[in-house]
């Protein structure tokens, strides 16, 4: 199907670009457009204005903020991340994962800042990032804030991005020594999770991080509670993590069933957490 006439517009630095968003209440920003754009072909949105970001070099970058945070650029591609150095020495799992995403193609066009504010519960990242305590940048023109990971993620396609709002910047802590994991069946090689997992664990404790199970990713805090002070044992994880499919109330679907769904945010949560555990020996 053909898109409807739609408006472009391509700003040269970010305020341009918060001015046209806020100017135009239909306007809506165009990342590496690997989402957007079969959405408007299927005819499911229909913004009135694009505004690309292609030409905002400042949210290309990946660096170090001054308190030692990973600082990752919302237009930073999956490629790029994954060849970062930065992102190799502070936290890996975040390549790791983005190698997981699509096929090179998509990898060499989508963004990291339109993964997340898409939204979709089958992403690889929003959950990760929950997991890893990642903080999000979001410029307006009443100025700047800084939400979790926690609260940015609303519901399905729905982010604390405002109108007239822009993403600018993730900071995720660097890993200090701490372990990171991230497990769950797909539907093929490189296809989306059915459901998916991430963990952590380091001084603080453990964060565990479900994917696909609802709108938002669902942190597991009960397991989390029961990993207090674990060896880690293979029978620990399990234990930790029985009756957590029952907390649940993930959607059925042609690739599974609810109680599908469950059974395996268990099996998911028990694998990341087993990854993390033996990676933060292994630090």
């Amino acid at each position: 199907m053909l898109l409807r006439e739609v408006e472009y517009a391509r700003p040269a630095t970010v305020e341009e670009a918060i001015s046209l968003l806020a100017t135009h209440d239909g306007a809506r920003p165009l990342a590496g457009g690997q989402t957007i754009v079969n959405v408007m072909k299927a005819r499911a949105a229909a913004p009135d204005v694009l505004v690309d970001l292609a030409d905002l070099s400042e949210l290309r970058t990946i660096g170090f903020s001054s308190d030692g945070l990973l600082e990752i650029g919302a237009m930073v591609t999956y490629a790029q991340l994954m060849g970062s150095s930065e992102v190799e020495v502070a936290r890996p799992i975040l390549a790791e994962v983005c190698s997981t995403i699509g096929d090179v193609q998509v990898r060499n066009r989508g963004t990291v800042g339109g993964n997340v504010c898409v939204s979709d519960p089958t992403n690889h990242l929003p959950p990760l990032l929950v997991a890893l305590g990642a903080t999000f940048t979001i410029r307006g023109e009443r100025g700047e804030r800084v939400t979790s990971a926690d609260e940015f993620f609303i519901g399905v396609y729905m982010t604390a991005v405002g109108e007239g709002e822009l993403l600018t910047r993730i900071a995720v802590p660097p890993s200090s020594g701490a372990g990171d994991g991230f497990a769950g069946p797909t539907i093929g090689r490189h296809g989306t999770y059915i459901v998916n997992a991430a963990a952590t664990i380091s001084g603080d404790g453990v964060r565990i991080a479900l994917g696909c199970v609802g709108a938002t990713p669902v942190r597991a805090t009960e397991m989390e509670d029961r990993l207090t002070g674990s060896d880690f044992a293979e029978a620990s994880l399990r234990a930790a993590a029985e009756g957590l499919g029952a907390s649940l109330d993930p959607p059925s679907d042609v690739h599974g069933s609810a109680d599908f769904r469950r059974h395996l945010a268990e099996v998911s949560a028990v694998r990341a957490v087993r990854q993390a555990a033996e990676r933060r020996k292994e630090s």
